[in-house]
């Protein structure tokens, strides 16, 4: 019988010398014989950043067990083209937690500035003897001041400015009080907000504004109109307030009718009781009590005997955005609402901003802007909107010292445990936690010199919050080298 095998062999090593005896071009069509065959995947390291960015997406939100169930939005956004670099649900209105907090501090630095102080005065009615009696009352007048007696952003601690009034006050020679200290709350002229606030009375002090809640049937034959004058502040005229009439700024000598009717700000009533009760340790009796003064048409005459002065807004944001606090969110809301609105309640903070992120082209469509904090689930805002919002504050003096105020990745505020990767150093934003929510928002620094806008909103995910930090950074890690 016939060994095919010895037959097949050589003649297959012939048929291979004879191929490869023809060069490359025959090897190249025998190759290409195998061209149909299924492709590998390419791998990460030959796929843009952008594929890298919109696969993660991918795999996020169909396979991923944190996120796959969970409503949640991403974009990231080029201010400088306006475009929509990567995005997932970027239109979905999410809860956003304390990201809320970058609408209420851009508000306080548009509308106030970075350089804003609030001032808190000690002042005497009366008149002090040769013994160091001071027949009259003591008068804290204050300004709202979020930071006051805290120690935050580097403000003075209760005990630290009583400590300071008293040296003042024996400075002065006084040794005992007959009177009572009395606590008012003002806008000093020397906050230079540049307009009045609107709708609201004001008593004009000389250096600074006692405000008024309402007058009764106020006489318009004493109104002179000042709407024009570029300060108000620079009036000698003593009483100010927004008209029934016109709706404008008005001046006048007198009040006709019943009067005034008024409702004070809240005062610095915890400083006022600290400094009665220190008094006497210190070697200054004192008669009286403290009361909280909520009308004053007919001021006494008084001087000044010291003054505190806040921390600027810039070093009050930088502290309420490091460290996420809730009680200064929620005092710079009602401050905006004070100067802007003339009073400090919920609902003039929330007016003020939403009004004021109206007028920067903010789309309010998918927003429920309802405290200064993120604290209430209620709040609700689109991604797109908030890297919109980020990339127009790029244009503004005050975005270097908003921006700064931001927590860095990897080193500062409640970014300091995370992103200790490819982003370490390069994102600046604003974290947001609650219960099953999740959401970071702010500023990529790229390899490239590009700063993009981005915002990532969680909601309902499963699993821990470390694990959705994971998926953050996943996503993030890679937008560095855009």
């Amino acid at each position: 019988m016939i060994n095919i095998k010895k037959i097949i062999l050589p003649i297959s090593i012939a048929l291979s010398s004879a191929i490869f005896a023809q060069g490359p071009s025959l090897a190249s069509q025998v190759t290409r014989v195998y061209a149909t065959t299924p492709q590998a995947v390419p791998t990460a390291a030959a796929m843009s950043v952008k594929e890298q960015i919109d696969m993660t997406i991918s795999e996020l939100k169909t396979s991923d067990p944190v996120l796959r169930n969970a409503n949640w939005g991403f974009v990231i956004y080029d201010p400088k083209t306006k475009k929509v670099i990567n995005s997932y649900n970027e239109n979905n209105s999410l809860v956003p937690a304390s990201t809320t907090k970058l609408l209420t501090t851009e508000t306080a630095m548009s509308l106030l500035g970075p350089k804003f102080r609030w001032n808190t005065q000690l002042e005497y009615s009366g008149e002090i003897d040769a013994a160091g009696t001071l027949n009259g009352n003591l008068y804290i007048v204050g300004s709202g001041d979020p930071s006051l007696g805290t120690g935050k952003a580097g403000a003075y601690t209760y005990s630290q400015i009583v400590s300071d009034f008293i040296y003042a006050l024996s400075s002065k020679g006084i040794r005992k009080i007959n009177g009572n200290i009395i606590t008012q709350t003002a806008v000093f002229k020397e906050n230079k907000i540049a307009a009045l606030p609107e709708n609201i009375v004001w008593l004009d002090r000389g250096n600074y504004f006692l405000p008024v809640g309402s007058t009764l049937n106020i006489d318009p034959r004493n109104e002179k109109n000042i709407i024009k004058k570029a300060n108000p502040f620079v009036d000698e005229k003593r009483y100010f307030y927004v008209s029934p009439y016109n709706k404008q700024m008005v001046f006048a000598e007198v009040f006709s009718g019943t009067g005034i009717t008024t409702k004070l700000p809240d005062a610095p009533n915890y400083l006022a009781n600290s400094l009665r009760s220190n008094l006497p340790k210190n070697g200054i009796a004192i008669t009286g009590q403290t009361i909280v003064k909520m009308t004053d048409s007919e001021p006494e005459k008084r001087m000044v005997i010291t003054s505190y002065k806040s921390p600027t807004l810039k070093e009050i944001i930088y502290d309420t955005n490091q460290r996420s606090d809730n009680a200064l969110a929620e005092a710079i809301l009602r401050m905006v609402g004070f100067h802007k609105a003339g009073d400090q309640s919920l609902e003039s903070g929330r007016m003020v901003v939403v009004n004021h992120l109206k007028s920067k082209n903010f789309d309010i469509d998918g927003l429920n802007y309802m405290d200064g904090s993120g604290l209430s689930k209620s709040n609700l805002v689109t991604p797109i909107a908030q890297v919109k919002f980020l990339s127009d504050i790029m244009q503004e003096p005050y975005y270097k010292d908003f921006q700064e105020s931001l927590p860095i990745a990897g080193q500062t505020g409640t970014l300091k445990k995370m992103f200790f990767g490819n982003s370490y150093g390069q994102i600046f934003a604003k974290t947001g936690t609650l219960n099953k929510v999740k959401c970071l928002a702010g500023y990529i620094k790229t390899r490239t010199g590009k700063t993009l806008a981005f915002s990532m909103l969680v909601n309902n995910y499963s699993g821990s919050v470390d694990q959705v930090k994971a998926r953050m950074e996943k996503l993030l890690d890679p937008a560095v080298d855009l």
